[in-house]
């Protein structure tokens, strides 16, 4: 059987190898996005963004004249020691707590800030001295530390989904299925061995592309490259399970396209890859959670920023194990080998 396994990953592993377009694509795309993005938009952000210390999802703006100011985005946070982190990294230029007595959170050297504790102070109802403020120091994430884990992810979704859903959906439209159905080779192990292949490979890529880009680009790295490569491991099997369930039954090419894109594009924007899902709704929220890629990019974003240890990231990797474990499972029971 482990016989029959590696023979199918090695010439699955040769067949990507040779075809110099798609290897050269996998390794140049996410560090010209990198290198890119970094340069276009390191320390631009246009949006003031408030933290409100609460417990309820909602914002009651009736809570405090200044929570109506125009122009600022108010993002709730019920626990204190993330919402300050956010503030020492200035990804939020103001916290603030409306008491009584109001209390508020401020990095001294964030430019937003200081025009957002004007605006406070005069917007207050109450009078200055009963306005309490902390200073909360830190050195900003710039953008290419928080778009790195997303450019990755996103490289790593494309050629899960395409290197896995739509090979296997060729090889049963040019007969090569039909023809191995007559071999020993069983359906799970031609799966596993796919599997096995597409893994290996995604993972060797994404390792390349990440310490070229962290040792040129000087990234954020707080916690282990144990627990980041777990992460993109358990990540990389999640996104090719996803994309065997896409190629189990389909015959066309053009149809396997198709359906891949109409998962790809979706999971892009609902997972964090261009923008933090802080401040959305409920809604989008909860719709995100059913994407391999939101589990993903939240675990290696905790340990790329925030040094977040194993156990820290545990239920995002449970969370893609049992997704992991449903695709495989349907994608198994509906897999055929022919096209009729």
């Amino acid at each position: 059987m482990f016989k029959r396994i590696f023979a199918v990953f090695a010439a699955r592993n040769r067949e990507f190898i040779r075809d110099r377009s798609s290897l050269a694509w996998n390794l140049l795309l996410p560090v010209a996005l990198v290198f890119g993005l970094s340069y276009a938009f390191d320390g631009q952000r246009d949006e003031y963004t408030v933290g409100v210390l609460q417990v309820e999802a909602e914002i009651d703006t009736a809570l405090h004249q200044f929570l109506e100011t125009r122009y600022v985005r108010f993002v709730p946070y019920a626990n204190l020691e993330d919402a300050m982190l956010k503030v020492e990294r200035h990804q939020l230029d103001l916290l603030i707590d409306v008491g009584p007595p109001t209390r508020y959170w401020i990095n001294p050297t964030a430019t937003k800030g200081y025009f957002l504790e004007f605006a406070l102070l005069q917007s207050a109802s109450t009078a200055t001295s009963n306005v309490i403020k902390e200073q909360v120091e830190g050195q900003p994430v710039r953008y290419a530390d928080w778009i790195l884990p997303g450019i990755l992810g996103m490289n790593m979704m494309f050629s899960c989904l395409f290197g896995v859903g739509y090979v296997i959906v060729r090889y049963r439209k040019n007969g090569f299925l039909k023809r191995l159905r007559a071999t020993p080779l069983t359906s799970l192990e031609f799966i596993t061995a796919q599997v096995a292949s597409r893994m290996v490979l995604i993972m060797l890529i994404t390792t390349v592309v990440y310490t070229g880009t962290h040792l040129l680009l000087d990234t954020r790295m707080e916690g282990s490259y144990v627990t980041l490569f777990i992460v993109g491991l358990v990540g990389a099997i999640s996104m090719i399970s996803l994309g065997l369930v896409v190629s189990a039954r389909v015959t066309s090419e053009e149809l396997a396209g198709g359906l891949l894109n109409l998962i790809n594009w979706p999971m892009m924007m609902l997972s964090g890859v261009w923008f933090s899902l802080e401040g959305t709704g409920e809604t989008v929220q909860n719709i995100s959670q059913a994407f391999p890629l939101t589990h993903i990019l939240k675990a290696a974003r905790a340990v790329i920023l925030d040094g977040a240890t194993f156990t820290d990231v545990a239920p995002s990797l449970g969370a893609m194990l049992l997704l992991s474990a449903v695709f495989l499972a349907v994608g198994a029971w509906i897999f055929r080998w022919e096209q009729f």
